[in-house]
């Protein structure tokens, strides 16, 4: 699979609240990171999820999600999430994630959101052209 460029990134110290007791990254911990970084990255580009709706008629939602767990992350590591765009459909795409430790540049994780744009009432729909646009030019 070739990878898309590097749209975003974000570094982070793992703290206590995101370990479990023997000081391993919590799993689950991932998602709100990643979620976190893609919300940050539509909103730099003008796609705000909050207002999407009432502005351009379309919003985007979350369908699934995936995360492979690669090595261990401990509790005061450095992680880099690189965010990337993925495959691209009709009415949805994916953002993929690569979640690295700083201090030996190992991954430590990858995972993908699928996300599909939907009308009002929460009906698929096709991705609408200025959004399609903006995807063709992450793909770049």
């Amino acid at each position: 699979m070739t990878l898309s460029p590097v749209l975003h990134s974000h570094t982070s110290r793992l703290s206590y609240a995101d370990t479990d007791p023997a000081g391993i990254l919590y799993y689950a911990a991932w998602f709100p990171r990643m979620e976190r970084l893609q919300s940050e990255f539509m909103y730099l580009q003008g796609l705000r999820q909050d207002t999407l709706k009432d502005t351009h008629g379309w919003w985007t939602v979350s369908r699934a999600t995936q995360c492979e767990y690669l090595a261990a992350a401990v509790l005061f590591d450095e992680i880099r999430i690189d965010l990337r765009i993925g495959d691209i459909s009709r009415s949805s795409f994916k953002f993929h994630h690569e979640m690295v430790r700083t201090s030996d540049n190992v991954t430590v994780a990858r995972s993908w959101i699928h996300v599909v744009t939907v009308s009002p009432e929460q009906k698929a729909i096709s991705i609408p052209e200025g959004l399609r646009a903006h995807l063709d030019a992450w793909m770049q």
